[in-house]
């Protein structure tokens, strides 16, 4: 009966661990239901043209390619794909996107190998929405403005060298380099963050120069002011009797007397 006992308890055990194993691969590879997931030398997620506008936040751990292509997301969180460590490629193209969060890509940026988040509409992005990323990364067709964050952020990004001259400026600092690509831009020696240096000194300077005359002006019209009342009062002074004149009708009136 002990060892009925024994044997019924291991084959229970056995039966626990099979099922919180299968459980565990079970979720690692559950599929979004929008979406349709095959398996080709990895985890393939397709959730192209799907209509979505945020991303699916049930995605498998094991995902190797994730295609959310030609959908209406605008916004990329913090940290939304953190949890898929053996992430390889991403696709963003062809949505609305027009932010993208610092530390939107923490926890896949080691092991990404390409990202595309062309044909969107970003103008800017801030300085270390990459950081740590070794990925290949496509950028254009987007309506990006040309100034100093701009040239920081691709400073510091692998650009997909077949795409690169289609990253243009679509908006500029400096109005002649509109609808030219930034990477001509900057290979000729324009440094947008010098001209930014340039644009505040001369915006400071204007400022001072502004408070210099406001107080100039405020100084001479206080001395004209004062200049006038002086001239009132020595008109007034003027006007009085002199003092020579009321001791001599005093010394009249004394002789009279």
């Amino acid at each position: 009966a002990a060892k009925y006992k024994t044997r019924t308890f291991l084959s229970l055990s056995s039966v626990l661990i099979a099922s919180s194993f299968l459980f565990m691969i079970m979720t690692a590879y559950a599929c979004p239901k929008i979406c349709h997931c095959t398996d080709r030398n990895g985890l393939v997620v397709q959730c192209t043209s799907r209509n979505l506008e945020n991303i699916p936040s049930n995605l498998p751990k094991d995902t190797v390619i994730l295609l959310l292509s030609s959908n209406r997301i605008r916004h990329i969180p913090k940290e939304v794909f953190t949890d898929l460590h053996r992430l390889r490629e991403l696709d963003l193209s062809h949505n609305v996107i027009e932010t993208v969060d610092v530390g939107a890509f923490q926890g896949v940026s080691e092991g990404l190998r390409t990202l595309d988040l062309s044909n969107n509409h970003l103008s800017s992005l801030p300085k270390d929405t990459f950081a740590k990323l070794h990925a290949r990364i496509r950028l254009s067709h987007n309506p990006w403005h040309c100034e100093c964050s701009l040239q920081e952020v691709l400073r510091e990004l692998r650009l997909d060298p077949e795409t690169a001259n289609e990253v243009s400026c679509y908006t500029s600092v400096q109005e002649e380099y509109v609808g030219k690509p930034v990477i001509q831009v900057l290979d000729s020696g324009i440094n947008f963050c010098n001209f930014h240096h340039k644009t505040t000194d001369v915006a400071m300077f204007v400022a001072m120069f502004c408070w210099f005359s406001m107080v100039t002006a405020y100084i001479i019209y206080y001395i004209k002011h004062n200049q006038e009342d002086a001239r009132r009062h020595m008109e007034y002074l003027k006007s009085l009797p002199s003092t020579s004149h009321i001791s001599k009708d005093y010394d009249t009136a004394s002789s009279v007397f």
